[in-house]
């Protein structure tokens, strides 16, 4: 049994390497193709619980511990040295990567729907992607931002095949909350510099546009609620106001509902609580979405879908969309 994990453990880490990483961090590349043959390492893993061994929570916990290593080498060493330190680092923190940049890839669902909306999103962390009408966007052929604001907002890119429908304007939202089952607290920065810690290390302008992003948060202080969304959902969803077009979203969320079972009682749930249920998630999470859709995606991208219908691959980070016809 030890042995199969291991080599799933492996096979997760090169898989990781060469979907994820590639092309987006070098240094993250290198790292997991390290972790997937060093049995030390692998071990390290699998002395914690199974939903702590993801490569970003490895990464992000050893550079808060240890700095941002040059490469392989360094980085082992460095893990040699303190590893009870990033084993209890590991157990505390869990992922919560809030991107904001996916906005970019929510908008042109968001944007056509009857407004004003009322958004509720599952696994909201600090609630930056409950701000998406705070942000502008840059689709290449179409530049969005807000017209007024206190702060000067990110622009986040997204790059986009010919068949998305670009949005025209920004969504009016009249109500807007989340749930998490440990959210951030943006006034401490101890939880700040963790999210920080989650933007992968070349990725220099996605950090400035989170930072960005936190400040606006941090002003604006959207609503999020700590709970289980297996419990919790129906109780925030009753809050929505049904003079709206009532919306509930989640990204990369799934992954942290491990029964198949568990997943597709979600699903049911939040589209019989809303009028839009938008998904955008790794496709094996959501089979039988996935296999409504008429084209395979990039690898390691998500597919956005809306009522339980594929309408698009997204970039994990919002970074590019396509459209399926």
């Amino acid at each position: 049994m030890e042995t199969d994990e291991r080599a799933r453990l492996s096979a997760a880490y090169r898989r990781f390497a060469e979907e994820e990483a590639r092309g987006r961090s070098p240094l993250y590349e290198e790292l997991a193709r390290g972790i997937a043959t060093d049995n030390e390492m692998l071990d390290l893993l699998l002395s914690l619980p199974r939903q702590k061994r993801q490569p970003n929570l490895l990464f992000a916990a050893a550079r808060s511990l240890l700095g941002t290593p040059n490469g392989w080498s360094r980085f082992r060493r460095g893990v040699g040295q303190r590893k009870d330190a990033l084993r209890a680092l590991m157990l505390t923190r869990s992922t919560q990567t809030n991107e904001p940049g996916r906005c970019a890839a929510l908008l042109p669902v968001l944007a056509p729907l009857p407004q004003p909306l009322a958004l509720l999103e599952v696994g909201a962390s600090a609630g930056l992607c409950l701000l998406p009408d705070f942000y502008g966007y840059d689709y290449g052929e179409r530049l969005l931002r807000p017209e007024d604001g206190e702060l000067e907002p990110p622009i986040f890119p997204c790059t986009v095949n010919a068949a998305t429908p670009v949005p025209e304007t920004l969504p009016r939202i009249a109500w807007r909350a989340g749930i998490d089952l440990d959210p951030i607290d943006l006034s401490d920065p101890s939880q700040v510099a963790w999210l920080e810690a989650l933007v992968w290390p070349e990725q220099t302008e996605r950090l400035a546009r989170l930072r960005i992003a936190i400040a606006m948060a941090a002003a604006n202080r959207p609503y999020v609620v700590e709970g289980d969304l297996r419990r919790d959902l129906r109780r925030l969803a009753s809050e929505m106001p049904r003079d709206t077009t009532r919306v509930i979203f989640h990204t990369a969320v799934m992954p942290y509902v491990a029964s198949p079972d568990e997943r597709a009682e979600f699903a049911r749930a939040a589209a019989s609580l809303c009028d839009v249920w938008i998904s955008n998630e790794a496709p094996q999470l959501f089979p039988e979405i996935a296999a409504r859709a008429a084209t395979s995606g990039p690898p390691g991208y998500f597919l956005l879908a809306v009522n339980g219908a594929p309408v698009a691959w997204s970039d994990p980070h919002g970074a590019s969309l396509e459209w399926i016809v």
